[in-house]
């Protein structure tokens, strides 16, 4: 699509951004299912493959189901370029091996996801990237854990699992002060309520196998930021090593970005709904959602979200058992360590998403073995209320 459409709503683009269509002239985008694509002679496969002419050459790097969802998911972030991944995780990888080398020093945040820690300690580490972990919430402690080969600020806001909300303003003059990067997971939120490039961050990371699918079809991930950052050595690194979004699941991602601002209202309300239940629930100790008023950083999430999100964690009065036996005994929200669903999902941080962590590193992270976590969903508030009290009832 020609036309510049990107001084409208963020519903429209949503919809709109990156429609691509062919000679057929297709209404729905289509599915380029193909490896290769055919040049016209040998001048211009050289030339494509020298960067002189656009275009399409192989699925890998280039592949236009793939960019369609790029270019959209670009425009609703307000970047200029975006890099579609195979997953989450491989989206944060890329940034990683894209724009570091050995010697280099990178500060994250406790509260990420399990699998971020590790790629931090025991895979980057291994190519002489050090890493530093501080509270998400405290700026003093990201500022003293700067090193002079500090290269890159990395967390999840909110956090995974206790939500807690980073102050990203403060933390990219933070970074940007020392030569410094601010990468920003935006998981959570997405671009509907939250746009870390508004607040300073450099790159915003996604697992599109979340809420940008929000139907648990397909894996996926995407980096979006600048084009000399994103389009330069993250998208270098992408197209050498091959962490490659398949057509398929772009297509996928392409329509759930189109009914993204939708269901973020829903499970806004939803979560909302269920937060305020749980707090009065006399089995409950702690909740944890950024709309209570209770929450420590409310206000900052009021300023830096439009909504606050569709994560909720607890802590039962009681320890590991007490927290399976809430669990157990849910009768239609799915066990499992997904989320961003339009079905309800519950887990236990400590043995499942935190579970391959230490000890020490849970307990860092405020990760009890009381805790749950639960991604509301889009069903009925008082069906998912009566399903969590089948459990939390018989803790009373």
């Amino acid at each position: 699509m020609d036309k510049d459409l990107s001084q409208l709503g963020i519903r429209t683009r949503a919809v709109r951004v990156g429609t691509s269509r062919s000679h057929e002239g297709e209404h729905s985008e289509s599915i380029y299912t193909t490896s290769s694509f055919v040049c016209d002679s040998a001048e211009q496969a050289a030339a494509r493959f020298s960067g002189e002419e656009p275009g399409n050459l192989y699925s890998r790097f280039t592949n236009p189901s793939v960019r369609m969802f790029e270019e959209r998911l670009a425009s609703m972030e307000g970047g200029e370029c975006a890099v579609g991944t195979s997953s989450g995780m491989a989206a944060i990888n890329a940034v990683m091996m894209g724009l570091l080398k050995s010697g280099d020093h990178v500060v994250c945040s406790l509260n990420v996801f399990g699998s971020t820690i590790l790629l931090f300690k025991n895979v980057m580490a291994r190519f002489g990237v050090e890493a530093s972990f501080v509270s998400l919430v405290d700026t003093q402690a990201w500022r003293a854990a700067i090193q002079p080969n500090t290269r890159l600020f990395f967390l999840e806001t909110p956090g995974n699992p206790l939500t807690e909300v980073g102050d990203m303003e403060a933390l990219a003059d933070i970074a940007h002060q020392n030569d410094a990067l601010l990468v920003v997971d935006n998981c959570f939120c997405s671009p509907v309520l939250q746009r870390p490039l508004e607040f300073g961050a450099d790159i915003v990371v996604h697992s599109a196998t979340k809420y940008i699918d929000g139907q648990g079809r397909g894996l996926g991930g995407a980096v979006v930021g600048s084009k000399a950052l994103v389009g330069g050595d993250i998208y270098s690194y992408a197209r050498t090593t091959g962490p490659t979004m398949s057509p398929f699941n772009a297509w996928i991602f392409l329509h759930g970005l189109e009914t993204l601002s939708v269901r973020m209202r829903g499970h806004c309300e939803n979560a909302m709904a269920v937060a305020k239940w749980l707090d009065q629930h006399p089995a409950v100790a702690k909740v944890n959602y950024p709309g209570l008023e209770t929450h420590p950083q409310h206000a900052l999430a009021k300023k830096q979200q439009s909504g606050f999100g569709g994560i909720v964690s607890f802590e039962v009065k009681g320890g590991q058992d007490d927290a399976w036996k809430v669990i157990n005994n849910t009768q239609f929200i799915s066990i499992t360590a997904n989320l961003g669903d339009v079905k309800s999902t519950i887990t236990h941080p400590a043995t499942t998403t935190h579970g391959r962590l230490s000890e020490e590193d849970r307990e860092l992270a405020g990760i009890t073995r009381s805790l749950v976590r639960v991604s509301v969903g889009l069903e009925e508030v008082a069906d998912l209320k009566a399903d969590l009290d089948r459990g939390l009832s018989l803790l009373v």
